[in-house]
């Protein structure tokens, strides 16, 4: 997801950037709640569905996480562009086969959540000294990463479990992003 932090010898602190973008995160959240409800609201009786549904997804995600380097700075702003590059990668395999077997969108949806939940883990504990919802992070991280381990060793699914999967990975991530926002949004007014 994101860190909007920037790392001034040992202590991060958010950045004035990333504080101004409050917004944006919040609007990535509630994206990714609405898509975790349409997920469980609506019958996908094919994988063709769920591959397109999910490639729209990983697309507009690696949009957003560009957007989230304006707000970045280092390390950060390269970490980002690379998950950013992850998710549309990830969304263009899901439309260049969307009739393909479980196996492939497995596969897919497998590489991309234990790469977020890496990536979640790793700014978790960064941010940790500045962040008191630090655990929260941590916790998404580490159910994304065995979410995605789950799904590359499950090779013969249903599309039920499949439609789970992706929906608890689109639930992580309004969750995270949200409370990104709102910590964004009381150390912009904490610091005015």
């Amino acid at each position: 997801m994101t860190t909007a932090t920037v790392t001034t010898g040992r202590v991060a602190s958010p950045s004035v950037a990333a504080a101004r973008y409050w917004w944006l995160y919040l609007l990535d959240g509630i994206g990714w709640l609405l898509f975790a409800v349409i997920l469980f609201r609506f019958d996908y009786v094919t994988v063709s569905a769920i591959s397109i549904l999910f490639g729209v997804a990983a697309i507009v995600a690696g949009t957003f996480e560009f957007a989230a380097t304006a707000a970045e700075s280092g390390w950060w702003k390269i970490a980002h562009a690379l998950l950013g590059l992850v998710f549309i990668v990830g969304g263009i395999v899901a439309f260049i086969n969307p009739g393909g077997t479980f196996v492939a969108l497995a596969a897919v949806i497998s590489i991309v959540l234990v790469v977020l939940g890496a990536f979640d883990i790793t700014t978790a504990f960064m941010t940790r000294v500045t962040n008191s919802a630090w655990w929260l992070q941590l916790i998404t991280g580490i159910a994304a990463v065995l979410l995605g381990f789950w799904a590359a060793g499950s090779w013969r699914i249903s599309t039920v479990l499949l439609i789970a999967w992706v929906a608890a990975f689109a639930l992580m991530r309004g969750i995270t992003a949200i409370a990104l926002a709102i910590r964004l949004w009381e150390s912009r007014h904490a610091a005015a």
